[in-house]
């Protein structure tokens, strides 16, 4: 309650008391100091990002630290201690705490140190998926173009998949034409071209692209694919309309029946009349 009561206290009488608390190395003072870390970062002086950066290096709890990390999320100006970080600390869930602050930074430079980790073959894989995810939630023209131009020299599927995902976050700057090109690229890997189809569709690419495509493919996944992007595109009269069409003039029988259970699903009120003529006929 009295370190509580020191988020109410002005900057100038709190932070002493703060930093006093953070210098403990006992173990009954775990609590206070993670306690303390917050209340440091809810104060706006010159010496904020500092404190948290010497408790993020030091202080012998490991939550501890990785909450002095996140909570420099908070603190403006705080990028080059966070860069700091992501080159020279080992620990993997403090580099995430990083990333993620890295994230909330408001400048050019934080979204540039993300691009730089991504590109960092040396860095292990799912925390650069994490830079990939947060560079997709900041929309921007550098991104977009750096997250395409890192797509076609990965070799890692888990990280292509993952820009996939980032760049369908981004509409409006053409990603959904990106995808579909990903899509119809036979040199793909195919569960990356279903997954690039899968995030075109919900990015909003139109459904006569969609439909030209379905009649365009041979591959049998990719069509079940297509056929599930229509599906989630039911408000569109066009999707269903084209399910109509597969469901009466496709020669795999198993993709007739698909889309026959999708069209099951719908609630267009032209379906029931279609059920009704396939049982009759």
């Amino acid at each position: 309650m009295a370190l509580q009561a020191l988020l109410n206290m002005d900057a100038e009488r709190a932070v002493p008391i703060l930093k006093q608390v953070l210098a403990r190395r006992d173990p009954c003072s775990v609590a206070l100091r993670r306690k303390a870390v917050f209340l440091v970062s809810q104060k706006r002086t010159a010496e904020t990002a500092n404190i948290l950066m010497s408790v993020a290096r030091s202080d012998p709890d490991q939550e501890t630290r990785e909450q002095a990390v996140f909570w420099l999320s908070q603190v403006p100006g705080s990028t080059p201690l966070l860069e700091e970080i992501l080159k020279g600390n080992g620990d993997e869930n403090i580099k995430e705490k990083a990333l993620f602050s890295l994230s909330q930074q408001n400048e050019p430079r934080a979204a540039q140190s993300l691009r730089d980790f991504a590109a960092r073959e040396s860095e292990n894989s799912d925390l650069r998926e994490k830079a990939i995810f947060w560079l997709g939630q900041r929309h921007s023209t550098e991104n977009t173009e750096f997250l395409r131009n890192l797509y076609s020299r990965l070799t890692n599927q888990d990280l292509k998949e993952k820009i996939l995902f980032s760049l369908s976050q981004q509409r409006g700057v053409g990603n959904e034409q990106w995808l579909m090109n990903i899509a119809v690229n036979q040199k793909e890997d195919i569960e990356l071209r279903k997954k690039a189809l899968f995030w075109a569709g919900q990015s909003g690419v139109a459904i006569s692209e969609m439909s030209k495509l379905y009649d365009r493919v041979n591959d049998s996944e990719m069509k079940e694919a297509i056929i599930f992007g229509l599906s989630q595109r039911q408000r569109d009269t066009g999707a269903i309309d084209k399910l109509f069409d597969i469901a009466r003039n496709e020669k795999d029988a198993e993709l007739r029946k698909k889309a026959i259970f999708w069209l099951g699903q719908s609630r267009d009120p032209r379906v029931q009349q279609f059920l009704m003529d396939l049982i009759n006929k």
